[in-house]
């Protein structure tokens, strides 16, 4: 018996340090490519005068470097990668915790409708010329809906399976995909249409840093309560009424978790649109590195999402002549991946 013990604590502890050095190669890993996105480019910039640039506004550093070297980096790259940064850290973190909450592996902020649902949000407040703020507050307002509704049908047919959940997203998507129809049809093309195309393909282009004064603290702060509910998420996905005999405010807590992985799907809109397949397929990735615990995935999620968004932010603006939309890669990559997940997932249940 004690030597059963002694096993466990022994297999506990290795389990333990692979976790930490897992999550030292992945933070290693986003800080260098956090300084490659700020090195790569149409115009290219030397990797250790990107490095020397940002520590001159620190430290007394003699500039070796040019003016437009640095006004590069500080006006065009560095605002969009921060933004990458915090986009696929949000859409990740979100996706894990409606995953965990639902108990379902095919839920994320695109299948809940809460990306359409916050294009929309976004879309209206285009139309009618409002600033960053109320853009963001609009397209909350809009997740929030949208997802309400694909929650509320399963209860009203009295059937919470996955597959009533999933069809559910499938009917709330099309109905916001009909509504955004509508609304750009109504969009005067010289002007409002072509920032809602923006939006409905996703670009970091236009971001600037004004705009991250107004969204990173909702992400940060979003990301911050979901991170403390982790272990809550474990405790849900045993099942309502196990939660509520350890004492978990079920209701509540869910409402909490919706509220904030609604924000930073809705956050992201505001700051790059609409971006598919990061909420979905990021979580599965960090199960296969670091296993199901939410204690363990949701921090390994942000992280795996932070280097995806900042890689698929690297490819748009490098692969061809023209910045491609980030949907565009985004798909293109997910949607393999997602296949293979789902083979590997056949094979081993066989």
């Amino acid at each position: 018996m004690g030597s059963d013990i002694a096993g466990k604590i022994s297999g506990r502890a290795a389990s333990s340090a692979k976790y930490r050095m897992i999550m030292v190669c992945l933070v290693i890993l986003l800080i260098g490519i956090f300084f490659l996105s700020l090195t790569v480019g149409r115009y290219s910039i030397p990797f250790f005068d990107s490095i020397a640039i940002l520590l001159a506004r620190v430290f007394p550093i003699e500039p070796a470097w040019t003016q437009t070297m640095e006004a590069v980096i500080f006006n065009l790259r560095l605002p969009r990668t921060i933004a990458a940064v915090l986009i696929g850290g949000g859409l990740a973190l979100s996706g894990a915790a409606y995953q965990s909450m639902f108990k379902n592996p095919l839920v994320s902020p695109d299948l809940l409708g809460v990306s359409s649902g916050a294009c929309i949000g976004a879309s209206l407040a285009i139309l009618y010329s409002m600033g960053p703020v109320i853009i963001q507050i609009w397209a909350f307002i809009g997740g929030i809906i949208a997802v309400s509704i694909t929650v509320a049908v399963p209860r009203l047919m009295h059937n919470s399976s996955t597959l009533m959940l999933v069809l559910s997203g499938v009917i709330v998507g099309g109905l916001m995909s009909s509504i955004m129809g509508v609304i750009k049809y109504t969009a005067d093309a010289d002007t409002a249409l072509a920032e809602m195309v923006y939006w409905a393909m996703g670009s970091l282009a236009d971001v600037k840093m004004i705009d991250l004064y107004y969204i990173a603290p909702c992400i940060l702060a979003a990301g911050f309560v979901l991170l403390l509910f982790r272990y809550r998420l474990n405790v849900l996905s045993l099942g309502e009424e196990e939660a509520k005999t350890l004492g978990v405010d079920v209701r509540n807590v869910r409402r909490i978790i919706i509220v904030c992985a609604t924000l930073l799907t809705a956050s992201a809109v505001c700051l790059a649109g609409t971006i598919g397949w990061v909420g979905l397929v990021i979580p599965h990735l960090g199960r296969m590195l670091v296993g199901p615990d939410n204690r363990k995935l949701l921090p390994a999620a942000v992280i795996l999402g932070a280097v995806f968004m900042v890689m698929i932010d690297i490819t748009a603006r490098c692969l061809t002549s023209a910045e491609l939309p980030l949907s565009i890669i985004t798909g293109l990559i997910g949607a393999p991946f997602y296949f293979y997940l789902l083979i590997r997932q056949r094979a081993s249940i066989t």
